[in-house]
């Protein structure tokens, strides 16, 4: 199988790419490392393409299918308009590629779009978007709906994804990163007031499953959590376990406004579950267990 990863060097991207070849399949990555790094695919033996794929791109060889997970992720982007362009742009030229190649199309959707929506969130619920980056995501999901019909298209909802290869995002890294490496230190684990927040966590080699899956998938969009969801106080007393440590929060005021932070995410995995043919295969404290050993 051909396969092109758009921001393979990123950190779901290259978990990706690097399982496919692993995994025998002639893969290419795309990245304008902006965001992306090459210390995550260093591993990586096929061929690594430098382009920004928001703007006019071609790609002579044939594809079988494209795993599109380029994007600027970072919510808090200090530039909404070049969130906006480069995400819904990227994806425009990321179609208009797929249908030249008669090639599958699975892309990364986002659960951020949820926002403080009612939890567990289904897929067809009304959407609250707290910012840019979800208002993006959005419009890429409403574009992609259009074509079910036409083409083979899957949107995968990512939920909190953590793993390796997240560190060198630096901010926006997942929250089970953040506190393993100031538990892993020896430094109290600080968290916003009073801790009680939860996040639907889902280990990064569940989220390339999930792509795998889709290869064989009705067109349509898809969940990816676990369906269950853990407080950050419970996120620390497994990071505990798994360090065998005991250290206690620290906890701090939030410095968000609270009507652009989201307090509860939760993926009703049903859809998955019944049309994708994925369950998540990791739980968060067997997911914690591995990468803790990794950072």
């Amino acid at each position: 199988m051909k396969c092109l990863v758009t921001g393979g060097a990123g950190f779901i991207g290259s978990n990706l790419a690097i399982y496919l070849e692993k995994q025998g399949h002639d893969t290419t990555i795309i990245d304008n490392f902006s965001s992306g790094h090459k210390d995550n695919i260093k591993s990586f033996k096929g061929k690594v393409i430098d382009k920004d794929i928001s703007k006019p791109f071609d790609i002579k060889e044939d594809i079988d299918v494209i795993f599109h997970q380029a994007a600027i992720t970072d919510p808090r982007y200090p530039d909404d308009d070049e969130t906006l362009r480069q995400n819904v742009d990227g994806f425009k030229l990321i179609i208009e590629l797929a249908k030249k190649k008669n090639a599958k199309l699975i892309y990364a959707s986002s659960a951020s779009m949820y926002g403080n929506g009612p939890a567990p969130q289904k897929e067809s619920q009304e959407k609250d978007l707290l910012n840019t980056y979800a208002r993006s995501k959005l419009i890429i999901d409403e574009m992609a709906e259009k074509l079910f019909d036409k083409m083979h298209i899957v949107g995968l909802r990512y939920f909190n994804v953590f793993g390796p290869g997240e560190a060198l995002k630096g901010r926006p890294a997942s929250m089970v990163y953040h506190l393993i490496k100031q538990m892993k230190a020896g430094n109290p684990p600080r968290i916003f007031k009073t801790g009680e927040q939860k996040r639907d966590h889902i280990y990064v080699k569940d989220c390339v499953l999930s792509n795998i899956k889709a290869l064989e998938a009705k067109s349509g969009i898809y969940n990816i959590g676990t369906g269950i969801a853990a407080t950050f106080n419970e996120l620390i007393n497994s990071i505990n376990e798994a360090l065998g440590t005991d250290l206690q929060p620290e906890y701090f005021d939030m410095p968000y406004d609270p009507k652009t932070y989201q307090n509860n995410t939760q993926a009703d995995t049903t859809k998955a579950e019944n049309e994708l043919n994925f369950r998540s295969q990791y739980t968060l404290k067997q997911g914690i267990k591995e990468y803790s050993g990794m950072i």
